[in-house]
Order: C-alpha cells, then sequence, then structure tokens
C-alpha cells in the first residue's frame, strides 16, 4: 500500500505540542530519519529548515489517507496557489536518509525560504535537532529566594 509520507523535525514530530492534535491518531508508522538542509530555532518558538548541507534530524511519518496534507497544509500556512514569498512555509519533495546514511526515498517536507527565516530572527542549530519539550522538572534549574 503506497502511504503519503511527511519528513517532521519540529512540531509535528512524535511528542512535541503538535503531533497529538495533527498526527497521532492518523499515522500508521514512524521512524528516525535525516534529510539534508539547515535547521534554525525561530524566536517564534518553533523551528523552520531551509535546503542545505548538513543532517537535519526528525522522523518520517506514513499516514493512509492523502487528505492529511490539506491539515498539514494550513498549519504550515502553505497555499500551493499563492506565491512562495507569501507562504510561511513551502512544502517541497525532499530525500531521506536513514540515521546510518542510507538513502530511503523522497517525501514531503516542509522548508521555508532562507529570506523568510532571515526575517524571523532565526538561528542556526548546528547539531540539527530541534525540541520544544521542556526539561522535566528535575532538569529544570530552581531559583531559591534567600
Amino acid at each position: 500500500m503506497n502511504y503519503i509520507q511527511v519528513f517532521v523535525y519540529g512540531t509535528l514530530k512524535p511528542g512535541e505540542v503538535n503531533y497529538h492534535s495533527y498526527c497521532a491518531e492518523y499515522v500508521v508508522e514512524f521512524f528516525p530519519a535525516v534529510a539534508k538542509g539547515l535547521l534554525y530555532e525561530l524566536p517564534i518558538g518553533y523551528p523552520a529548515m531551509t535546503r542545505g548541507d548538513s543532517n537535519v534530524h526528525g522522523f518520517v511519518l506514513s499516514f493512509r489517507n492523502p487528505e492529511i496534507l490539506q491539515d498539514l497544509d494550513k498549519l504550515e500556512d502553505y497555499h500551493p496557489e499563492r506565491l512562495p514569498e507569501k507562504n510561511e512555509y513551502q512544502r517541497q519533495n525532499i530525500k531521506i536518509l536513514s540515521q546510518d546514511g542510507k538513502y530511503l526515498g523522497q517525501v514531503w517536507s516542509y522548508l521555508m525560504l532562507p529570506e523568510k527565516v532571515e526575517l524571523l530572527g532565526g538561528q542556526i542549530l548546528p547539531g540539527g535537532v530541534w525540541t520544544g519539550i521542556a526539561p522535566p522538572a528535575s532538569q529544570k534549574s530552581e531559583v531559591i529566594p534567600d
């Protein structure tokens, strides 16, 4: 069976804030993967990926129903009929690799134009990994009043 596959690297990753609302009940399977690109932390609380040569770590989500792309397009503020610079992200077909570098195929992903990343004040994440999950309470620093 042919599935719709989407490489996610931010809030749609399993365990992140948008996974449960947008993906959890529709995902048939998911697995870790790597894409070539540049990953940025945006000050608005989520990441952006552009084309590039570094490794970006994320997951490939597989869906049965192709209509999932309409929901994800809306979340990512992507409209195919709109000029690219008017979209927040561009849905593009990209190559993905296994964690040990083997080619796995082409999947959809949402990339941002470099000009938009710059406009939003994106800071490169050199390790290619983003997480919005808050650290457990035991790892949070605590201020004790004197």
